[in-house]
C-alpha cells in the first residue's frame, strides 16, 4: 500500500511540474495593429446596432480587437482559444476588410448571413463563456439585412 501511495505522489508531482512547464510554451496571443482605413467601418455603411452585434458576437474571433479572457492565458486551453481566433481571422477579419477585393467582400457578406442564419456562428463553444454573444432572431435579421444592403453598392462598383 505504501508503494502505491509513493507512486501516486510521484505521479502527481510529475503531472504538476508538466502543467507548470506547459504554461511557458504555446502560441502567442496577439492583436495586430489595424489601420483605420482598413477597418470594415471605413468601407461599408453600418448602423450602431450592427456595430454593437458585431462587437459582442463576432469581433473576438473575426477582428484584431480580440478581448482575451483569463482562460486564454492557461495552457492547454489557451492553445485552443488562440487557434480558434487565428482560424477565425484567416476566414474573415473585420479589421482588414480593406484588403478584400470586391468579389471577396461580396462572398464574405453572403457568408456572414448564411453562417448566422444556420446558427453556425457564433460557435457553440464560444457562447456559453461569453454571455450576450448568442444571436437572437432579431440579431440574425439585422445582420442579414445589413449584409444584403451592402451587396448592392459592391455590385454597382463593378459596373
Amino acid at each position: 500500500m505504501k508503494r502505491v501511495q509513493k507512486i501516486l505522489k510521484w505521479t502527481a508531482l510529475v503531472i504538476s511540474c508538466l502543467v507548470v512547464a506547459i504554461q511557458f510554451t504555446g502560441p502567442a496571443r496577439s492583436n495586430p495593429a489595424a489601420a483605420g482605413s482598413q477597418m470594415v467601418e471605413a468601407h461599408l455603411q453600418m448602423s450602431t446596432q450592427v456595430a454593437t452585434v458585431l462587437d459582442r458576437s463576432c469581433n473576438d474571433c473575426h477582428s484584431n480587437k480580440t478581448r482575451w479572457p483569463w482562460y486564454s492565458r492557461v495552457a492547454p486551453v489557451s492553445w485552443l482559444v488562440i487557434d480558434h481566433v487565428n482560424h477565425g481571422r484567416s476566414h474573415l477579419n473585420f479589421s482588414e476588410w480593406g484588403g478584400y477585393d470586391r468579389l471577396e467582400a461580396a462572398r464574405l457578406l453572403v457568408s456572414i448571413c448564411k453562417e448566422v442564419k444556420s446558427g453556425a456562428m457564433p460557435l457553440s463553444s464560444y457562447t456559453p463563456l461569453h454571455p450576450g454573444s448568442k444571436l437572437s432572431g432579431d440579431d440574425v435579421k439585422l445582420l442579414c439585412d445589413w449584409t444584403n444592403s451592402q451587396l448592392v453598392p459592391l455590385q454597382n462598383r463593378a459596373r
